[in-house]
């Protein structure tokens, strides 16, 4: 009994996750009201800017100053991760032997089959081909900017690579006993969460901008994250403190980005209805 209810974490935190979503969207038309006056007046200036096609010379010095701010924010995050790994190498094992010798012995194999086919989302090459599919299909349905899905997963791809090689040639922190080549942090969760969450947001900017949409896509990297996290460690890939390392990893990795995105593009108007801020379009 006390496995299956081991196994009732996944779905529980899934539906924890997921049921916040839905009661923030909930609590937003009474907060919300009608669209700011700061909505209506962004956004004929918003479509009047995707109407005109950038000059070469100022997409190619937004790429290098989006670029360098990327690789500015990576710096920041190595450093921060460099010193969380101080701490998850050399007194994590308190917390992870527990709960591995626990999760190992409450194990359900049917949860198991199951989660070994779900935790290859986060896996390098299926990260990547994700990464290159959005990058291809944004390049050509972007009304403005074409350039900027290519530069940012090409950008994601290189940085998350060589940061998390990084780090893990520093602590080459051993495993559990069951996959002893799983280090410091979970790439899996990483890759989850900044891959996933930076295809969601470049989706939203240029489809949607509505405050709903947004929480909800929060919510789906949210709860993927979680899959990732549980599923590794669960079936005894990662230690505990890998995988938590490894979502923390991702957000702030995901965090430079959209930091990198905001000051090379702009604050990107969000709306309050189902008006699409760019065209004026209705987005059901």
């Amino acid at each position: 009994m006390s496995s299956y209810l081991a196994a009732l974490i996944w779905p529980a935190g899934l539906a924890v996750i997921l049921g916040v979503a839905f009661l923030m969207t909930r609590r937003l038309p009474a907060a919300a009201g009608a669209p700011a006056i700061a909505d209506r007046v962004q956004e004929p200036c918003r479509a009047t800017a995707v109407a005109a096609a950038l000059p070469v010379r100022v997409a190619v010095a937004e790429c290098g100053r989006f670029v360098v701010l990327v690789l500015a924010g990576a710096v920041v995050v190595f450093g921060a991760m460099a010193l969380l790994g101080l701490l998850v190498v050399y007194h994590g094992l308190a917390i992870d032997k527990p709960v591995f010798t626990w999760i190992m012995h409450h194990q359900v194999h049917a949860v198991a089959a199951i989660l070994k086919r779900l935790t290859k989302i986060g896996d390098t090459w299926t990260a990547w081909a994700a990464a290159v599919t959005a990058a291809v299909c944004l390049s050509v349905t972007w009304r403005s900017r074409r350039w900027l899905p290519p530069v940012v997963m090409a950008t994601l791809i290189f940085v998350d690579h060589y940061v998390t090689i990084a780090l893990r040639h520093i602590f080459e922190r051993v495993g559990p006993p069951t996959s002893p080549l799983g280090t410091y942090p979970s790439g899996g969760c990483d890759r989850v969460i900044v891959f996933y969450g930076l295809i969601g947001y470049l989706l939203w900017r240029e489809f949607s901008r509505r405050r709903t949409t947004r929480i909800w896509v929060a919510a789906v990297v949210a709860a993927l994250g979680f899959n990732e996290a549980f599923s590794r460690v669960y079936l005894g890939l990662h230690w505990f403190t890998d995988a938590l390392s490894g979502l923390l990893y991702g957000g702030l990795l995901l965090t430079a980005f959209l930091l990198a995105l905001h000051l090379v593009t702009g604050q990107v108007p969000v709306t309050r209805t189902g008006r699409h801020a760019a065209s004026g379009r209705l987005v059901k």
